[in-house]
């Protein structure tokens, strides 16, 4: 026997759900997308249980969100908060060292290489001193602006024998 959560904690009036569906439509990120999935699912009628299945949370959460809406009514309750996170370790790692490192030539540092991979500036990094991992520095290189780039071989000269390839 399947048992339906309708108790009072969780109605939700035409308003709420009138509301929830223009937030749903102007939805960007896709963990406020799921909150308002589940709770305009609540407020249509269906079971809390029901709800978190189509959106595949646990019924737990969709409770808690319905709390969080129901305190203020407003769509906004549903959205993270900002968190304090991990510092970041390598403070070292500035954006001016990573021009002073990619200003050298691979070459002249011993490796060869004629322009610096991520792996490979991460293994020249290491090696003065400053570990970083391949994963980091590729953020902190984005975060810099730089971009990478496949590179493009061009002949310097033309081929001697060209014109006997070309038939003449």
């Amino acid at each position: 026997m399947q048992r339906h959560d309708h108790s009072p904690d969780t109605w939700l009036d035409e308003a709420d759900r009138k509301r929830l569906a223009a937030a749903l439509a102007g939805a960007r990120e896709a963990r406020v997308y799921r909150r308002l999935e589940a709770l305009l699912l609540v407020a249509e009628g269906h079971c809390v249980a029901e709800a978190a299945r189509r959106c595949r949370v646990d019924r737990s959460s969709v409770h808690r969100w319905l709390v969080q809406y129901r305190a203020e009514h407003q769509t906004t309750a549903l959205i993270d908060r900002p968190r304090s996170g991990r510092p970041r370790l390598r403070r070292t790692l500035t954006p001016r060292r990573l021009a002073a490192a990619l200003a050298r030539d691979p070459r002249r540092c011993g490796y060869q290489a004629t322009s610096w991979t991520v792996p490979l500036l991460a293994h020249d990094l290491a090696a003065k001193g400053l570990a970083v991992s391949p994963q980091t520095l590729r953020r902190r290189l984005h975060d810099a602006g730089y971009r990478w780039k496949r590179p493009r071989y061009v002949y310097v000269e033309r081929a001697p024998h060209l014109g006997q390839k070309k038939g003449g």
